[in-house]
Formats: structure tokens, sequence, C-alpha cells
């Protein structure tokens, strides 16, 4: 059985996150011996935009400073996420480990499958949308929030959108990250957008499905679930000095940079 590494880091803040996926992802490629899941949280409460969005477009930036919401940009596409009240996740791993031939598609349902069992157990009728879209609704439609539109291989349960998640392939290597709601603010987060997101109304969180576990209990649950539909042994380590290294530089020359959050120019 192929053994993962388990990183639990917790609650970070916006750049410190997304400087240390990148970094994992960095040392990965030069060392892909080891394949990572990355569990951890956002404090304070972040608005994050993708790779290719024009955050000075998409976002009331100056409301965004007036009560000091932290922006920040991913290296992975999609739209802007309000992380707050969630549990994040994120997979660094090589096509190999999903199956020699596994194109975009099916990688995101092999990745995506431990969300879908970890829902399961809770007793959700948790699906990929792509399974079950009886009204023919259009997937993968670029919408400016994440949570008001519907890719393929997003989880939904009773057809409603339940968190979001987004990936980036380089040479060997696959970056793969995603929320699992556990209080529903998709309301706060729309307040700091220019243009209104209906779709957004139809997301939904655990605790709405009347679910409540704490993020220690949620965490272990995916966990198991990602052990069981990969089939993987996880065992749990600290991030390695090179990571922390190359996470700090990352985050001081890239993730708090305006010409990167803004611009989207590193």
């Amino acid at each position: 059985m192929c053994k993962w590494r388990l990183i639990d880091t917790g609650p970070l803040d916006g750049a410190a996150n997304m400087a240390l996926d990148e970094a994992l992802l960095n040392c990965f490629q030069k060392d892909p011996a080891r394949p990572v899941l990355r569990l951890y949280g956002w404090s304070p409460a972040t608005l994050s935009v993708g790779r290719y969005q024009d955050a000075a477009a998409a976002l009331k930036l100056d409301l965004c400073r007036e009560e000091g919401v932290p922006v920040v940009r991913r290296m992975t596409g999609g739209g802007i996420i309000y992380h707050a009240a969630e549990v994040t996740y994120s997979v660094v791993c090589a096509p190999e480990h999903l199956g020699d031939r596994t194109g975009v598609k099916e990688g995101f349902r092999k990745l995506c499958g431990f969300l879908l069992g970890a829902y399961q157990r809770l007793g959700l009728d948790a699906r990929f949308a792509v399974d079950c879209n009886p009204d023919g609704e259009r997937l993968g439609e670029r919408t400016s929030f994440c949570f008001a539109g519907k890719e393929e291989f997003d989880v939904v349960v009773n057809d409603r959108k339940i968190g979001g998640n987004a990936q980036r392939r380089l040479s060997g290597a696959i970056l793969q990250h995603g929320s699992i709601p556990l209080e529903n603010r998709v309301q706060q987060g729309l307040r700091y957008l220019k243009e209104p997101a209906p779709g957004a109304a139809r997301s939904v969180s655990l605790s709405e499905l009347g679910h409540t576990p704490g993020p220690v209990e949620l965490k272990r649950l995916l966990a198991e679930c990602f052990q069981e539909r990969m089939d993987v042994d996880l065992v749990l380590e600290p991030v390695t000095d090179e990571e922390a290294v190359s996470a700090r530089k990352l985050e001081e020359h890239k993730y708090r940079c305006p010409t990167w959050t803004f611009e989207g120019r590193s």
C-alpha cells in the first residue's frame, strides 16, 4: 500500500496558506517520493481569488480594506471564495498516483472521491454534479464567485453545491485544494463582490444539512475516507525544513505582494 504524508497545519492566514501549498508542490516536483494530503483552516477569514481573475474588477477592494478582510490570490483557477468556518484540504501528488492515463476530469473524480465518502458517512446523499443533473443544467460555466456555479465534479447534496475544488497541473505534479464548509458564510462573502452572484444562494454547508462536526472530528473523518477511497496509508508528518524555507520565501516575495495579489504578476 502506498504511503502518503498527512500534514495538519491548523489555521494560518491566507498568504501563509497559499505559500505553503505552493511550497509543497515545488518540493514534491524535486523529490516525488511521498505524495501529500494537507488539512488546514483560515485565520482570519480571507477572500481568495482565482489565478486568472481581475481582483480589482471583481472585488470592492476599498470595503475589504475598510473592514480588514485580507485578499490573497491562489495559484489555481476558479472563482472567488470567502474562507471562513471551513476545513480546507490540499493534495499534492503525481498523475501516476491517480492511474497512468488519468486525464484532468478523471483526476478530479478520483481526488474528490474522498469528499463523497465523508459526506456519505455523515448520512448525506452526496454525488458529483455530473452524475445527478436531471434538469440538464449547464455545468462548468465561468462565474466570478466559486459557489455560484457548478463544475462537473463538484459535490452536490440535494442538488445544492457544498464546497468547491480547484486544481493546477505542472510537469509531473498535481496540486488540488478545496473547501468543506462547516457553516454557510456565503452571504458575508458576497458583500465584497462588485456584481451579484445569484447562483450562490443554492450553495449549502454541513450545519444547514444538520451536521455540526468540529474541525478535529471532520479532519479525522476526511483522513479516514481518503485512505479508503485512495487505498493508501496516511502517515502524520510535519512540514520539512526545506518546505518551510520555501514557504517563507514564497510568502514574502509573492503572496504578500500587491503585484501578485491584485495583478497576478510575481
